[in-house]
């Protein structure tokens, strides 16, 4: 084996930097004294010659050293780079010029890395070009959107040896690839002030002892990672048994590499900051390529332009907005107002009819209940909307909020105004369910006895339904935008014709945490009067049915790869206990 000045000297000559020992010595960054000592080694080991140059067994000693393989991470949805990355994954952003993961390509390919395997999820059929064109391995990860990019190491198992390890968003300087490593290391670069990152704590000739997440003045973790074929094996048997920890589902792969430091030999191969461009927010991009909003290719871009008459050098501040539960939000300035650009998430053309929200929304700012709405496309579904700075969601437990909220509402359903398109929460239910079967989602074991109990409440409920007005039928805290005095309701992506009791079902079974009793006690701030029994049965009853919807709707979501966490039991919990006080007062009442 080579110590690491002898691998060193070895390598530049095989680079043909080796015309002299002072150029070794540049080429190497080692002192003229160690390459000294390292050529005599190399001499008297028969693995150079007089001309410094390789022998046969010099070829055979580094080849021990090449890396045969390198992976890239490219399964991310990329949210922080919204709304383009709502076109394309981040991978092929082009920057500068190139396209980011082709250049990354062909600087592998230059150094004389030829395996590549592409680890794709996020709009994978976008990135199957680079097979043909590049000769790269596809690998899809079908698991991208529910855990960190371990997952996609993971995918990537076959291919990983001797190999790097590289994330697909990153810009590198040329020549920070080679062929041969001396020994596993990670990329990593000075940063001055308070980072967020990945940082390294260092021992002995550059070992890296720790690895942990922020630190200041730190040595930041960014670019490539190197591992050997030992260190990868390290890593795969780590990630095999830790794989189904709860706690493993959100890390990134560099940090279950961190929790086994002590098994692995890994190393600091520290650059200048210059080497590695990391692009953590669109902002980012635009700072490193004033050209890139100019030439990039986006229909969002050219839509925004066009309703708001401005210039895409004129929209500025891009940065995503936490995603909600149906779709993908932009916010943005443009002339010195902010927007939100929403765009329509995965799987909602089959649940929700885009005509019907225009339509409601065009209503909706002609009653003064949403002075936000600017523009929606009725066929591919984007919207553009006026931001409103300081706002607050409803306070459930503030009863004049809760009494202004149901006031809107009201406002809403006595509007007169009569949209073509009709909603009822049980058959929409109905067609979500057949859906599930024709997927074959795992239905809970209480699910067949929960719906026909829910049936029978809705079957008595649309009995006894009077004549149907306007409805929002997504009314909950969050779509309710509280400033002062103000009150906003937005998001009506769900309205159409419908039951009235419906939208007070939303506003109770969507996370208000109402007991039965509590429903019963609002009901008057909304009727404006004492509320009959056959009104409180009716009430509860769609309480129940809404929360069926939005259960077996939350059922799809989570079928589609888009998990909507702890909503899915609010929404359970809510059909189940109403469904059961309704069922008690129909019963009563025969």
């Amino acid at each position: 084996m080579l110590n690491r000045s002898e691998f060193e000297v070895l390598y530049a000559c095989m680079q043909g930097h080796a015309s002299t020992q002072r150029c070794i010595a540049e080429a190497s960054g080692l002192s003229l004294g160690s390459v000294n000592k390292a050529v005599k080694s190399l001499a008297k080991a028969g693995l150079v010659d007089a001309e410094l140059a390789l022998t046969d067994a010099g070829r055979v000693a580094l080849d021990a050293y090449r890396v045969d393989s390198a992976i890239i991470l490219a399964a991310g949805a990329g949210t922080r780079f919204a709304p383009l990355s709502f076109e394309r994954p981040k991978a092929l952003f082009e920057v500068r010029g190139e396209v980011l993961i082709e250049r990354l390509i062909r600087q592998l390919r230059q150094a004389g890395i030829e395996r590549i395997c592409v680890v794709t999820g996020y709009m994978k059929e976008s990135l199957f070009y680079l097979e043909d064109e590049f000769g790269v391995a596809i690998t899809v990860n079908p698991e991208y959107a529910t855990r960190n990019n371990h997952s996609s190491v993971w995918c990537a198992r076959r291919h990983l040896g001797s190999s790097y390890i590289i994330s697909s968003d990153q810009y590198f300087a040329d020549g920070l690839f080679c062929s041969h490593c001396f020994a596993p290391f990670c990329t990593a670069s000075r940063h001055e002030g308070r980072t967020d990152g990945l940082t390294l704590k260092l021992g002995s000739h550059g070992r890296v002892r720790s690895i942990a997440r922020g630190g200041n003045d730190a040595l930041r973790m960014r670019g490539p990672v190197y591992l050997d074929a030992d260190s990868s094996r390290i890593l795969l048997n780590a990630l095999e048994r830790d794989y189904d920890l709860p706690e493993t589902r959100g890390k990134l792969w560099d940090e279950v590499m961190a929790d086994h430091l002590t098994e692995l030999s890994l190393y600091a191969n520290e650059v200048p900051e210059s080497a590695v461009t990391e692009f953590d927010f669109l902002t980012d991009l635009v700072a490193f390529d004033s050209d890139f909003f100019a030439n990039v290719d986006s229909g969002i871009l050219d839509n925004i332009c066009a309703t708001l008459n401005c210039t895409r050098d004129e929209i500025s501040e891009v940065q995503p907005v936490k995603a909600g539960l149906t779709n993908l939000s932009t916010l943005f300035s443009a002339r010195g107002e902010k927007f939100i650009y929403r765009h329509p998430g995965t799987g909602t053309n089959e649940l929700i009819n885009r005509r019907a929200e225009t339509f409601a929304l065009e209503v909706a700012k002609e009653l003064g209940l949403d002075d936000t709405f600017i523009y929606e496309d009725p066929d591919e579904g984007w919207k553009i909307s006026r931001y409103i700075e300081g706002c607050s969601e409803l306070d459930y437990e503030d009863e004049l909020q809760v009494r202004r909220a149901l006031a809107l509402t009201r406002r809403l359903h006595e509007s007169g105004r009569k949209s073509p398109y009709s909603f009822d929460f049980w058959d929409e239910a109905e067609k979500i369910v057949g859906l599930l079967k024709d997927m074959r989602y795992g239905l809970p074991r209480d699910f067949n006895s929960l719906a026909e109990t829910i049936a029978g409440v809705a079957a008595k409920m649309r009995a006894e339904a009077g004549e149907p007005v306007l409805c929002h039928n997504d009314l909950y805290g969050p779509n309710f935008l509280v400033r002062g005095e103000e009150m906003r309701l937005i998001d009506w992506e769900y309205a159409a014709m419908g039951d009235p009791a419906c939208d007070l079902g939303n506003f109770v079974a969507q996370g208000s945490g109402y007991s039965v009793e509590q429903t019963l006690g609002i009901l008057p701030l909304y009727y404006g009067r004492p509320v009959t029994p056959e009104e409180e049965r009716h009430c509860l009853a769609a309480v129940a049915v809404v929360g069926w919807y939005w259960y077996v709707w939350a059922m799809y979501k989570e079928a589609m790869g888009n998990p909507v966490g702890e909503w899915l039991y609010v929404w359970y919990r809510a059909a189940k206990r109403f469904a059961a006080a309704a069922e008690q007062r129909y019963a009563a009442a025969e």
